[in-house]
């Protein structure tokens, strides 16, 4: 393997296991303070002063292990994005809050219906990659033919693909018994390979602080990063998937059918 995991407290492990100034890219897709249960048993449902207090511990720590143009991304949902925004704007450039459109859970009494995650994207300066994939036009399922939201001006479109927006709404959830490796949430394969394909090259460092799943080092090895990744809970599940690993990338090329795909003339 490219990497290499550490069952371990994330702040331990930044103060204890982790050079200063040594990550190209760091992601973060913490415990959401939102009363789930992990093996670890780690307290899910703190306080909000509590719960933001330890984030911009580990935000704060995770910087200083950011090199000069590197990438940190964190994925949480809304209502915690924008006040982790605030710590990371006071010494990161912000450059986008990126909408995962995915429907959260059933709908709430007096709310709109939850169906976005924030994915917050910032840099320690100028960033030293930037590399967004393009993307086909989308069609229409039923004519087949493009669907012209992107001014009518075909001709001058980049014959690569559209710029990609920060809006993503072609992240399948995985929910399905037999893609899912554990009860909790389980990030996509394709979202992990697009935030590598924007902020990482081959060879390059990068850091998965709550690995959870493993679907971030499983996506990092199959694009040959050197990954870290780090997580209080079993790491089992994560050792089980690289004994499938051509089988997770079987799966990523077919998540990734339609890119960099030349738009239909």
């Amino acid at each position: 393997k490219k990497g290499i995991l550490y069952k371990k407290d994330v702040l331990k492990f930044l103060r204890e296991d982790v050079e200063d100034e040594s990550m190209d890219l760091i992601f973060a897709d913490p415990p959401f303070n939102i009363n789930k249960k992990y093996n670890s048993g780690i307290n899910d449902n703190l306080p909000e002063v509590e719960y933001i207090s330890w984030c911009k511990k580990w935000i704060e720590l995770s910087i200083r292990k950011l090199k000069e143009g590197g990438a940190f991304y964190i994925f949480n949902t809304p209502s915690n994005g924008f006040k982790l925004a605030n710590i990371l704007n006071e010494q990161l450039d912000f450059r986008h809050w990126i909408t995962v459109q995915i429907k959260q859970s059933l709908p709430i009494r007096g709310r709109l219906y939850p169906s976005h995650y924030a994915l917050l994207y910032f840099t320690k300066g100028k960033p030293n990659t930037f590399d967004p994939p393009r993307i086909s036009i989308e069609t229409c399922r039923h004519c087949k033919k493009d669907i012209k939201d992107y001014g009518g001006h075909k001709k001058k479109l980049n014959p690569k693909g559209l710029n990609i927006e920060d809006v993503w709404n072609d992240i399948t959830p995985v929910r399905h018994s037999g893609k899912k490796k554990r009860k909790a949430n389980q990030l996509s394969l394709k979202l992990i390979d697009r935030i590598l394909d924007i902020s990482s090259n081959e060879g390059d460092q990068v850091l998965d602080l709550f690995s959870g799943s493993g679907t971030f080092p499983v996506v990092a090895e199959i694009k040959n990063r050197k990954w870290i990744g780090v997580d209080l809970d079993d790491l089992d599940i994560v050792k089980e998937r690289f004994e499938y690993l051509e089988d997770e990338s079987i799966e990523l090329n077919r998540l990734n059918k339609n890119k960099n795909k030349l738009y239909s003339e």
